[in-house]
Protein backbone atom coordinates (compact mmCIF):
# COMPACT_ATOMS: atom_id res chain seq x y z
CA UNK A 1 0.00 0.00 0.00
CA UNK A 2 1.40 3.75 -0.72
CA UNK A 3 0.85 6.06 1.90
CA UNK A 4 0.37 8.99 0.09
CA UNK A 5 -1.80 7.82 -2.61
CA UNK A 6 -4.21 6.11 0.39
CA UNK A 7 -4.11 9.44 2.07
CA UNK A 8 -5.18 11.43 -1.06
CA UNK A 9 -7.84 8.81 -1.92
CA UNK A 10 -8.97 9.49 1.74
CA UNK A 11 -9.25 12.92 1.90
CA UNK A 12 -10.83 13.21 -1.05
CA UNK A 13 -13.91 10.61 -0.12
CA UNK A 14 -14.08 12.59 3.41
CA UNK A 15 -14.00 16.21 1.62
CA UNK A 16 -16.83 14.77 -0.59
CA UNK A 17 -18.89 13.29 2.15
CA UNK A 18 -18.45 16.49 4.48
CA UNK A 19 -19.45 18.66 1.19
CA UNK A 20 -22.79 16.23 1.07
CA UNK A 21 -23.67 16.54 4.39
CA UNK A 22 -23.38 20.19 4.31
CA UNK A 23 -24.71 21.01 1.18
CA UNK A 24 -27.65 18.99 1.96
CA UNK A 25 -28.55 20.20 5.48
CA UNK A 26 -29.11 23.29 4.00
CA UNK A 27 -31.26 22.20 1.52
CA UNK A 28 -33.65 20.10 3.13
CA UNK A 29 -33.07 21.45 6.92
CA UNK A 30 -36.14 19.10 8.09
CA UNK A 31 -34.66 15.71 7.31
CA UNK A 32 -31.16 15.87 6.22
CA UNK A 33 -28.33 13.96 8.30
CA UNK A 34 -26.83 16.16 11.17
CA UNK A 35 -23.32 14.83 11.61
CA UNK A 36 -22.33 18.75 12.67
CA UNK A 37 -24.46 18.35 14.97
CA UNK A 38 -22.93 14.89 16.38
CA UNK A 39 -19.50 16.22 16.30
CA UNK A 40 -19.91 19.03 17.91
CA UNK A 41 -21.84 17.17 21.00
CA UNK A 42 -18.66 14.53 20.97
CA UNK A 43 -16.70 17.57 21.38
CA UNK A 44 -18.65 18.51 24.16
CA UNK A 45 -18.69 15.75 26.12
CA UNK A 46 -14.85 15.18 25.50
CA UNK A 47 -14.08 18.58 26.89
CA UNK A 48 -16.30 18.28 29.52
CA UNK A 49 -14.32 14.73 30.42
CA UNK A 50 -11.53 16.72 30.66
CA UNK A 51 -12.59 20.03 32.34
CA UNK A 52 -11.72 22.17 29.57
CA UNK A 53 -13.82 25.12 28.67
CA UNK A 54 -16.01 25.11 26.28
CA UNK A 55 -15.80 26.40 22.80
CA UNK A 56 -18.41 28.88 21.53
CA UNK A 57 -20.59 27.73 18.86
CA UNK A 58 -18.66 29.00 15.89
CA UNK A 59 -15.14 27.97 17.09
CA UNK A 60 -17.22 24.12 18.02
CA UNK A 61 -18.27 23.89 14.22
CA UNK A 62 -15.32 24.58 12.93
CA UNK A 63 -13.21 22.01 15.32
CA UNK A 64 -16.03 19.99 14.29
CA UNK A 65 -15.55 20.03 10.79
CA UNK A 66 -11.67 19.93 10.95
CA UNK A 67 -12.06 17.01 13.12
CA UNK A 68 -14.76 15.32 10.11
CA UNK A 69 -12.53 15.94 7.79
CA UNK A 70 -9.32 14.02 9.26
CA UNK A 71 -10.85 11.12 11.13
CA UNK A 72 -13.13 11.00 7.69
CA UNK A 73 -9.83 10.93 5.56
CA UNK A 74 -7.77 8.55 7.34
CA UNK A 75 -10.52 6.28 7.65
CA UNK A 76 -11.55 6.02 4.17
CA UNK A 77 -7.61 6.06 3.59
CA UNK A 78 -8.04 2.39 4.44
CA UNK A 79 -9.10 1.82 0.90
CA UNK A 80 -5.54 1.18 0.31
CA UNK A 81 -3.84 1.80 -3.45
CA UNK A 82 -4.75 -2.21 -4.46
CA UNK A 83 -6.21 -3.66 -7.07
CA UNK A 84 -9.90 -3.72 -4.72
CA UNK A 85 -9.65 -0.18 -3.57
CA UNK A 86 -13.06 0.37 -4.89
CA UNK A 87 -14.83 -2.83 -3.01
CA UNK A 88 -13.12 -1.75 -0.23
CA UNK A 89 -14.78 1.70 -0.24
CA UNK A 90 -17.59 0.67 -1.17
CA UNK A 91 -17.65 -1.47 2.32
CA UNK A 92 -15.87 1.32 4.53
CA UNK A 93 -18.63 3.51 3.42
CA UNK A 94 -21.47 1.03 4.10
CA UNK A 95 -19.87 0.30 7.51
CA UNK A 96 -19.53 3.83 8.14
CA UNK A 97 -22.57 5.03 7.28
CA UNK A 98 -24.58 2.24 9.27
CA UNK A 99 -22.74 3.35 12.71
CA UNK A 100 -23.26 6.77 12.01
CA UNK A 101 -27.26 5.63 12.58
CA UNK A 102 -26.55 2.54 15.16
CA UNK A 103 -23.87 4.19 17.60
CA UNK A 104 -24.92 7.46 18.55
CA UNK A 105 -27.48 6.94 20.47
CA UNK A 106 -25.40 4.38 22.83
CA UNK A 107 -22.53 6.72 22.67
CA UNK A 108 -25.07 9.23 24.51
CA UNK A 109 -25.22 11.55 21.70
CA UNK A 110 -28.66 11.48 20.45
CA UNK A 111 -30.49 9.83 17.63
CA UNK A 112 -32.29 12.56 16.09
CA UNK A 113 -29.32 13.64 14.01
CA UNK A 114 -28.77 10.96 11.85
CA UNK A 115 -31.67 8.80 13.01
CA UNK A 116 -34.99 11.30 12.81
CA UNK A 117 -36.72 9.89 9.45
CA UNK A 118 -36.60 6.84 7.31
CA UNK A 119 -34.94 9.30 4.61
CA UNK A 120 -32.42 10.45 7.21
CA UNK A 121 -31.23 6.74 7.91
CA UNK A 122 -31.01 5.89 4.00
CA UNK A 123 -29.34 9.42 3.38
CA UNK A 124 -26.63 8.88 6.42
CA UNK A 125 -26.07 5.46 4.81
CA UNK A 126 -25.84 6.50 1.03
CA UNK A 127 -23.51 9.54 1.72
CA UNK A 128 -21.35 7.76 3.85
CA UNK A 129 -21.00 5.10 0.79
CA UNK A 130 -20.39 7.90 -1.88
CA UNK A 131 -17.52 9.44 0.23
CA UNK A 132 -15.99 5.49 0.37
CA UNK A 133 -16.92 5.45 -3.59
CA UNK A 134 -15.09 8.46 -4.14
CA UNK A 135 -11.96 7.23 -1.89
CA UNK A 136 -11.96 4.32 -3.72
CA UNK A 137 -12.42 5.30 -6.98
CA UNK A 138 -9.46 7.67 -6.42
CA UNK A 139 -7.45 4.92 -4.91
CA UNK A 140 -8.15 3.17 -8.21
CA UNK A 141 -7.47 5.69 -10.81
CA UNK A 142 -4.17 6.99 -8.75
CA UNK A 143 -2.71 3.50 -8.97
CA UNK A 144 -3.53 2.80 -12.72
CA UNK A 145 -1.79 6.20 -13.50
CA UNK A 146 1.40 4.83 -12.20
Amino acid sequence: MKLLPSLAAGFAGATALTVLHEVARHLRPHDAPRMDVLGERGLRKLLGLADAPQPDHATAYVATMAGDILSNGLYFSLVGSGRHSLRRGLLLGVAAGVGGVVLPGPLGLGEAPSNRTTQTKAMTVAWYTVGGLVAGALAQALRKSR
